[in-house]
């Protein structure tokens, strides 16, 4: 690979990798609010810290390089609507915090701040895709990323509330767990089907033998079987109030996370794969 190649490619992954965690962070706490009795200062936090995710989220769509070393198309038509919506995002998200901490629901504005997020994933899958069908399976690809990796997130964050809080209820993170688990089964059935459809131009199931099979097997193993089964971990911790535990899966299961959405990532701006 050569450097700007590298320079490329590392600019949308961190693209990805931010908006993942702002989206899918904002989005867990704003449900939890709405389904469960988690505490005004975990969501106030959690949404504002969404909200500077999406400051740097907005950063690096405005320093995106035009992609011409990468898998991917470089239409600029839709970047203006893209960073509205990146925008508008992070200040929803930043007053919906405001809300939650002061106690309240903060059900339209956070409903509108993650309709936004989720337009912004729409409008750049759209963009790199030209347009073409492909676009819908990468802003599918980007949704589920968003979901595991923003949601891993915000777990760790309610965890570690625990430790400072011990006496509030188990059931925020109860849910938690149960929505991370769900989010990791959809992320396994999707690189099933990516794999099956050979994406792109591959026979089906060549992914798992080609050129990238470490890469794309480390995906699967590391990054979704194995924080699958520290997720399952961590919610029977959890049905036990065994918090310190959880905690410490979670953190685990968080850093492969990470490291699984940046392989993830990186196939798909630098090889037009999806895992």
């Amino acid at each position: 690979m050569e450097t700007e190649q590298i320079i490329q490619s590392l600019s949308y992954v961190t693209w990805v990798l931010l908006g993942s965690l702002a989206l899918g962070s904002f989005a867990l706490t704003w449900v939890l609010r709405q389904t469960t009795d988690a505490t005004s200062g975990f969501l106030g936090f959690s949404a504002i810290l969404a909200a500077v995710f999406g400051l740097g989220w907005l950063a690096v769509e405005w320093g995106l390089p035009d992609p011409t070393e990468l898998a991917i198309e470089g239409s600029t038509a839709l970047d203006e609507p893209r960073r509205a919506a990146i925008a508008l995002f992070t200040v929803l998200a930043l007053v919906a915090g405001v809300r939650l901490r002061r106690d309240g629901r903060a059900l339209w504005l956070g409903g509108l701040a993650i309709l936004a997020g989720v337009a912004a994933m729409f409008l750049g899958a759209v963009a790199w895709s030209d347009a073409e069908p492909i676009g819908v399976s990468i802003f599918i690809q980007l949704l589920s990323l968003s979901a595991v990796t923003g949601g891993s997130m915000a777990a760790v964050v309610l965890a570690h509330w625990y430790l400072v809080t011990p006496k509030i209820s188990e059931r925020p993170l109860i849910v938690t767990t149960q929505l991370l688990m769900a989010a990791l089964v959809m992320q396994l059935l999707l690189f099933g089907v990516w794999a099956a459809a050979g994406i792109p131009d591959m026979e089906p199931f060549e992914a798992l033998t080609g050129d990238n099979m470490i890469f794309v097997w480390l995906r699967l193993i590391v990054g979704i079987v194995f924080p699958l089964v520290l997720t399952a971990m961590a919610y029977r911790t959890a049905l036990t109030r065994s918090m310190e535990s959880a905690t410490g899966l979670l953190y685990i299961e968080f850093a492969l996370v990470m490291a699984s959405t940046i392989v993830a990532a990186g196939l798909l701006f630098g090889e037009g794969l999806l895992v």
